[in-house]
């Protein structure tokens, strides 16, 4: 029945259509259309429709995307929407369709339409593309953890129009792990990641459309520790503090502590260990030695460990004469410090008299 109706329809066409040549009308025809458009959010838009030989027909636009929609039939707008106006020249036959403040859902393909019977229908075609600055989307790399020596894989896609291109950077204009300033492509590799690859990566969107888009990711490395020791000999005299220090580099953050003849020191009265992190990777160890007697002197081990492996340092302390300020000036001493420095401070002022006596 479905296949009989349809040879109805289509004899029905070619019928009209030869009665139509018979007598002398020409079948309808669209003359020009508006070229491609691109527009910036905001802007305004006309599509022209110049059609022939179509008084006795009705003419359409219509939006034919994915779902297509009706915007005009005739002279007479059909889609309630303050922007859209439609005006109609008898004069070139032609119909104008005009968008203001176009918005980023209004790009598609613009179709002008005549019909002429139920299967025969003239049409012709426009695109219009909105112009969007670019959004990084959310499926880009955010930040990553990775072990030294693995292969670090950064993403980064953002949408707008035109497409926008991506280039890589690192903070303070640092040098990529690719040897150069900037790397332009979605997908950043870095094929054995070191630590020194740690720190903030922007990703950079950018189509010439408003300022562009950014994302700071931050690439955190995990490694072993390394200690360095600014002052590995250190000497100071009986009866004083002194401060012992040691640099640690580590991700994840180590467990630090400090040894003398293998045995852990603890914070006591002889003994006060502080431990302070710079960043997440930095941390600065120092033992103070306080009041020093003489079975303190000697080497102290620096010690720190996580799970990628331990390292360790020493530093020697060893006895001197003169007490070495800091961290021995201005202090408060314990036991016989006081004593100690008055008694200097006593002897200095009798020489001093004795020679101005002379």
């Amino acid at each position: 029945t479905k296949n009989i109706i349809n040879m109805w329809r289509t004899l029905v066409a070619s019928i009209l259509l030869l009665n139509a040549i018979a007598f002398g009308q020409r079948t309808p025809t669209i003359s020009y259309i508006t070229q491609e458009q691109i527009k910036d959010i905001g802007g305004t838009v006309e599509f022209d429709c110049s059609v022939q030989y179509a008084k006795e027909y009705n003419v359409l636009f219509l939006k034919t995307d994915s779902d297509p929609v009706f915007l005009s039939t005739g002279s007479t707008l059909v889609i309630k929407d303050s922007r859209f106006s439609l005006r109609y020249d008898p004069n070139s036959s032609t119909y104008k369709l005009q968008i203001k403040d176009i918005q980023e859902t209004d790009a598609g393909t613009y179709t002008c339409q005549v019909v002429i019977s139920t299967v025969h229908k003239v049409s012709a075609s426009v695109k219009l593309s909105v112009r969007r600055p670019p959004v990084i989307s959310d499926n880009s790399t955010q930040s990553i953890v990775a072990s030294e020596g693995s292969e670090v894989q950064m993403e980064c896609y953002a949408s707008g129009y035109p497409t926008p291109s991506i280039t890589w950077r690192r903070e303070n204009n640092a040098i990529l792990p690719t040897d150069s300033a900037t790397y332009v492509g979605n997908i950043l590799r870095i094929k054995s990641v070191k630590k020194e690859d740690r720190g903030t990566y922007y990703c950079v969107a950018d189509n010439g459309v408003s300022k562009g888009d950014r994302r700071n990711i931050n690439v955190e490395v995990e490694f072993a520790p390394v200690i360095t020791v600014p002052r590995p000999r250190l000497g100071q005299a009986l009866q004083y503090d002194m401060d012992l220090e040691c640099h640690i580099e580590a991700y994840p953050p180590p467990a630090i502590v400090w040894t003398k003849d293998d045995i852990q020191l603890a914070n006591n009265q002889h003994y006060s260990v502080s431990h302070f992190a710079t960043a997440d990777e930095y941390t600065d160890s120092t033992l103070r030695v306080i009041t020093i007697e003489k079975r303190q002197y000697g080497d102290y081990v620096c010690k720190a460990t996580n799970r990628f492996g331990e390292a360790e340092a020493r530093v020697n302390l060893f006895e001197t004469i003169i007490p070495v300020c800091p961290p021995a000036c201005g202090q408060a001493y314990y036991g016989g410090a006081e004593t100690g420095a008055a008694t200097s401070f006593a002897l200095v002022a009798i020489v001093l008299a004795m020679m101005f006596a002379r």
